[in-house]
């Protein structure tokens, strides 16, 4: 019991790191418009993180807890090796500024551990080609979201002045901000969902039948809100301010398009990366003006970080799990 108390602990810290690392994905397109202050943003992201606990069901939950490895194979060093690797990786990128995703640092820990452990066979590919798949569809879609909703608004408010359109939409950024935190609190609070629900399951604490427990639901998505509300500038100012400028109706439009993502993902159990999904958005709005207002060698850097997250977890949990006393 010990044991399980320790890991239980380790993943909420996790979960908590999550938060403070992808902060920046709710709240750096409403500060960087001026519509908050950091500390108001954080709040108000922390609070809608948390909300989202009571309206989207646990299908992400599910899709981590056994779509991802054989659940016979997953024992407590193989979920904390997993762990451990993320976390690493989070805490990498955030000191450099550069918003990697937790959510495939997650995944790639989880099964780069089950490799070590069982071997390539151990990976069950519909799960893992999900995550995959979405590596490029999460980005590319709120790219094209956001350009579409940018292209409509601007159409629908030609001729209105500037200060105008600023005041309608730095109060309907409010919304979207809200709405977005929603989406990032139900996809990425899920992942740990997964993670605590699969080591109960496999030390026999759920019975026959794997489900996520109501109270694993609610410190999940605690654990994350308190995340958000410590917050990482760091990676607020290549979000909001370096990728692309940002006005009140393109954060609308970026953090609208973000959160019709993740919120129809979460509900079809698809774990995507709100990292790649809400700059996506935001280089779909900057697009929309001119492909120069995009910083596309920030654009880049972000990129790169993104291919390095899956081999560089997958790798660091295996080594974690092999230095591991076993039995």
């Amino acid at each position: 019991m010990l044991v399980l108390g320790a890991l239980i602990l380790v993943a909420l810290a996790f979960d908590f790191m999550n938060g403070f690392h992808d902060a920046a994905n709710s709240i750096a397109t409403v500060v960087s418009t001026r519509v908050l202050t950091p500390s108001a943003a954080v709040v108000w992201a922390a609070f809608f993180n948390f909300v989202a606990a009571f309206g989207f069901g646990v299908a992400v939950a599910t899709t981590i807890g056994r779509g991802i490895v054989q659940p016979e194979v997953v024992d407590n060093a193989v979920l904390f090796s997993g762990l451990v690797a993320a976390f690493i990786w989070d805490a990498i990128t955030w000191y450099y500024g550069l918003p990697s995703s937790s959510s495939h640092a997650l995944i790639a820990g989880f099964a780069g551990a089950g490799v070590a452990k069982g071997g390539f066979g151990v990976l069950l590919l519909p799960g893992l080609v999900k995550v995959l798949v979405f590596i490029v569809v999460s980005p590319l879609v709120g790219f094209l979201l956001a350009a579409l909703f940018m292209l409509v608004l601007l159409r629908l408010v030609y001729g209105a002045s500037p200060a105008g359109v600023d005041r309608i939409f730095r109060r309907l950024q409010l919304v979207s901000a809200a709405a977005y935190s929603l989406g990032h609190g139900t996809n990425d609070a899920q992942k740990t969902m997964g993670i605590i629900a699969i080591l109960l399951f496999s030390g026999g604490y759920l019975g026959p039948e794997f489900y996520v427990p109501v109270w694993v639901i609610l410190a999940a998505h605690a654990a994350i809100g308190l995340g958000t509300m410590a917050g990482g500038w760091r990676i607020v100012k290549t979000m909001g301010m370096r990728l692309t400028k940002l006005r009140p109706v393109g954060g609308f439009c970026a953090e609208t398009a973000g959160a019709v993502m993740l919120i129809g993902t979460a509900i079809g159990g698809i774990p995507v990366s709100t990292t790649h999904t809400i700059t996506g958005s935001i280089m779909g709005v900057g697009a929309t003006r001119r492909f120069s207002a995009v910083r596309w060698g920030v654009a880049g850097r972000i990129v790169w970080a993104w291919i390095l997250t899956i081999p560089f977890s997958g790798a660091l949990a295996a080594g974690v799990w092999l230095v591991l006393p076993h039995g």
